[in-house]
């Protein structure tokens, strides 16, 4: 029979097992119960920002009803690919609420801190560039009549900004519930798809705007911010 001594204490219940604990046994359940709630934590961010992400997407304003006057169809290869890294980041999952690699606890909590607040600024990031689109947004490449070249808002920073926090919900969400491989390996499909899309569509954007296109992409890169591309 285990005493009452020396029965491990409920993580939920801590605070009334202390005074039945050794108090090594203490600094052990105060240990699990943060990295559990840290984890945690970070995984009701990661799942929030992906509702937020989902939103902005389905109430953004329908594309413009227009023919196209060109389209690029190559871009739906990119739009495939990308597709398939978010399946990876999910389907190569670690166990949950645990961290990504062995590392110490402060490590761990910087980590965790910087996952959120990356999970926040890519949700902001890609709203203030569908806003900044508006009836010009379009799943698929394409150029319609009376298209402009935007370069307001997020645009300043990066040329595909939509891209940009794409590629940070596929980060959070590989350090929130991936398997590190899994993780590398979604980031490199994720990169091809993103490479096949930024080149089907700045061939459009080429192609109609000129000179005004080369001088914005000469001076802003095109999906990481301050990365020359």
């Amino acid at each position: 029979m285990i005493s009452r001594a020396t029965r491990p204490c409920d993580v939920r219940k801590l605070n009334q097992c202390q005074t039945d604990s050794k108090p090594s046994e203490i600094i052990v359940w105060r240990v699990i119960f943060l990295f559990v709630s840290l984890s945690a934590l970070v995984f009701i961010a990661v799942i929030l920002s992906w509702i937020a992400f989902v939103i902005i997407f389905l109430a953004q304003k329908k594309p413009s009803p227009g023919p196209a006057q060109k389209r690029e169809l190559l871009s739906i290869v990119g739009i495939v690919l990308q597709g398939v890294a978010y399946a990876v980041v999910w389907i190569f999952h670690r166990r949950f609420f645990t961290p990504i690699a062995p590392m110490r606890r402060s490590l761990e909590l910087t980590l965790a801190v910087a996952t959120i607040v990356l999970a926040v600024a890519s949700v902001l990031f890609v709203s203030s560039a569908m806003h900044a689109l508006g009836k010009q947004w379009s799943l698929s490449a394409r150029v319609v009549a009376g298209h402009r070249l935007v370069t307001e808002g997020p645009y300043r920073i990066v040329r595909n900004p939509i891209y940009t926090g794409m590629l940070g919900m596929l980060i959070v969400t590989g350090l929130a519930v991936s398997h590190w491989i899994g993780l590398l390996l979604a980031l490199m499909i994720f990169g091809l798809g993103t490479f096949v899309r930024v080149r089907s569509e700045e061939k459009l954007l080429r192609e109609t705007f000129g000179k005004e296109w080369e001088e914005y992409a000469r001076r802003v890169p095109a999906v990481v911010p301050y990365v020359s591309s």
